[in-house]
């Protein structure tokens, strides 16, 4: 049966309430996400026998979630992934921003949009029930220009699908690039290495020791062991000898999705054998971070007693490439004043036999 409830979460240290919603959809599925961050703390999913358990990592409180490094399940802007030298140019003039990642800005700095207190309530939906997420960036927040007003719609279909809406305008020319940080676990524990994956994508974004897309940087996945045309472990080949997986330590980096006529197209799909989980993205984005958890410290506190290490969980972060904003050869990123910035990305769940 379809529900939505809002509680008290806790309190951000400055005394500003944190609510969490709870939405349920009618065949049991529930997603929890609390206004800090605009995270998902839960987000639940059927086995093959029809049993519910909690998919994406995260924390038991708020306090955790303060402290945390990791970006589990945040809303992330303004800017996803990174940009160079933590700066960018827009009609000859140049926003210096904060380096949070070695040299670069990564994530839209360090009180980005993970870290804002959002406005939730609830939102109306033709199938299922939805959250609205809203919050206002100020004008030179985190050293990016114009004032960003930003909508985010969760909607939980009552086809077991989680449907992500981004919209947002600007008073000033600016650029935005927004998407979501859920680490994903289809087992609901262990690590993530024999979940198959498959990612829709010929070519991946070779990268420097900082992460930052090369000069020439499209490469065919072709043999090598970014090649996820057809479903494989996850662990397959990431201990394979490549520059690329030794920059990253695992998967990081962004594959080029082929844009669809429809405007959603297919990007990837994870299967986990023992309970059947399939989880099904699409995308308006051109790109997906393939991000394999490498970075989660061992010990890392977790929910209901869970520690986590590397390769708990893995990212399917629907969005631009990375550093476009100084990258004219990429799909752009910038927004005028007026226009309105919209994103669709689907995370569709269901339960299938072994492959």
């Amino acid at each position: 049966m379809e529900s939505f409830t809002k509680t008290v979460y806790g309190e951000m240290p400055d005394g500003t309430p944190v609510h969490q919603f709870v939405l349920t959809n009618k065949n049991g599925m529930q997603l929890k996400a609390i206004e800090y961050g605009g995270i998902i703390t839960h987000l639940t999913a059927p086995d093959k026998q029809n049993n519910f358990i909690d998919v994406v990592l995260g924390h038991d409180s708020l306090e955790e979630y303060l402290q945390s490094d990791f970006y589990f399940g945040a809303l992330i802007g303004r800017y996803g992934n990174r940009i160079a030298n933590a700066a960018f140019e827009l009609d000859g003039t140049t926003y210096e921003l904060a380096a949070n990642n070695g040299p670069n800005n990564l994530h839209g700095g360090p009180d980005g949009f993970d870290s804002a207190v959002w406005n939730g309530e609830r939102a109306e939906s033709e199938d299922g029930v939805a959250l609205i997420l809203s919050y206002t960036s100020k004008d030179g927040e985190m050293g990016f220009p114009g004032t960003l007003s930003v909508e985010v719609i969760y909607n939980l279909t009552n086809d077991n699908a989680l449907e992500i809406l981004y919209r947002a305008t600007s008073d000033k020319k600016t650029v935005v690039n927004l998407t979501q940080h859920s680490y994903f676990n289809l087992a609901g524990k262990g690590d993530i290495l024999d979940h198959y994956l498959e990612i829709n994508a010929e070519q991946f974004l070779a990268v420097d020791e900082f992460s930052i897309p090369v000069d020439d940087c499209f490469t065919e996945v072709e043999g090598t062991p970014f090649n996820f045309t057809m479903p494989k472990r996850v662990g397959a080949d990431i201990e394979t000898e490549d520059e690329q997986l030794s920059l990253a330590s695992g998967y990081d980096h962004t594959f080029v999705i082929p844009q669809d006529e429809s405007g959603l197209a297919f990007v990837a799909s994870v299967f986990e054998a023992d309970s059947g989980r399939i989880m099904k993205v699409f995308s308006s984005e051109p790109g997906v971070q393939f991000y394999s958890g490498n970075f989660i410290e061992e010990g890392t506190s977790g929910k209901e007693g869970h520690t986590y290490g590397k390769h708990s969980g893995l990212c399917l972060e629907t969005q631009h490439y990375p550093d476009s904003p100084n990258r004219p050869d990429f799909p752009s990123v910038v927004l005028e004043a007026g226009n309105e910035y919209r994103s669709v990305t689907v995370y569709e769940f269901g339960a299938i036999e072994g492959i």
